[in-house]
């Protein structure tokens, strides 16, 4: 079967996610952007067959199985809502949606019409994230009892760009915080409690982020995210047994340590193919040809729930002092 992808958007992570489809031998059948020339632009570079200067006419195309949804996150549930009323499977970009009632509405959309919906988060399929689930469930750690995880880096203060804009959903939290809150649900589920601080931009926006999940468990994750500096951008896992430690970037690791007491660490390490997006489009074109309409890597329902701790995270947002 040979999955017939439309890509949604022509920014550079459209550019980023064709380059790995057409690696991998993927059909890349038609691009749809607001602009005509845009798409024109786009189509000529990838050798696109057909581009579309509006979003509907993109996803009206019975020639197209799964639409690639790459717009700015504020744009996410228009232009998934649209693919699937027009009968198109999406893989729609993290964060799925901007609020958990969007999320909620889309999920509830799919199902209804039987399409495939999956969130774009490509650091689940990755193989070292792959091999970390197997090991934790394994009990090679013991039951995890922390997660600590960053993303931050220093992004040039500009009001008009995305990452600045409230009007386009901009600040760290739903940008880059979307990483290792997903990667904490991913390790302990949905927290108990949530507190957040932060430092706010000139233009409101989230800057600087530090996030605190707690569990009945006994297991806390702290995260952090930002736009202000540099950061590690390292994952650790603490379990009962032992530790792991993924390696930056943690969202697209290439290698990991296991730390047990009493035995030599050992490091897994994994070469990535092309950008590292390939491994969630192979995801993609497994469910379709199994006939799947969401991927048991990541689910709708957790993908819901993941955008619904977000915005707990975002409404307990206070000022650090």
């Amino acid at each position: 079967m040979t999955i017939r992808w439309g890509i949604l958007g022509t920014g550079g992570i459209a550019r980023t996610f064709t380059e790995d489809l057409l690696l991998l031998g993927h059909k890349v059948a038609a691009v749809g952007s607001r602009a005509p020339h845009t798409a024109e632009v786009f189509a000529e570079r990838y050798g696109i067959a057909s581009a579309y200067g509006s979003y509907a006419e993109l996803a009206a195309d019975d020639q197209v199985d799964v639409v690639y949804v790459a717009t700015p996150h504020s744009g996410h549930y228009d232009a998934a809502r649209v693919c699937l009323e027009a009968g198109r499977g999406v893989l729609v970009e993290k964060p799925f949606t901007t609020t958990a009632a969007d999320a909620e509405a889309l999920v509830a959309l799919a199902r209804d019409r039987g399409l495939f919906a999956m969130e774009a988060m490509w650091t689940r399929f990755n193989p070292i994230v792959t091999r970390l689930r197997e090991l934790v469930a394994d009990g090679a750690i013991g039951e995890v009892k922390a997660v600590s995880a960053d993303f931050s880096f220093a992004a040039e203060y500009d009001p008009e760009h995305r990452l600045w804009a409230p009007e386009l959903a901009g600040g760290a939290l739903l940008d880059l915080g979307v990483y290792p809150v997903s990667f904490a649900w991913m390790l302990l589920g949905e927290p108990d409690s949530v507190q957040a601080v932060t430092t706010s931009a000139p233009t409101g926006v989230d800057a600087n982020t530090g996030i605190l999940l707690g569990y009945t468990s006994g297991a806390v994750a702290l995260l952090h995210c930002g736009l202000l500096a540099d950061s590690s951008q390292t994952a650790t896992i603490v379990g009962t047994a032992g530790r792991v430690e993924v390696a930056a970037p943690f969202w697209r690791p290439s290698s990991m340590t296991l730390h047990r007491p009493g035995t030599e660490p050992e490091t897994f390490a994994a070469e990535l193919r092309g950008h590292g997006y390939t491994y969630q489009a192979e995801e993609v074109a497994r469910c379709l040809e199994a006939g799947l309409t969401e991927s048991p890597g990541i689910p709708l329902d957790e993908t819901a729930a993941i955008v619904r701790t977000l915005d707990q995270i975002a409404a307990r947002l206070t000022p650090a002092t």
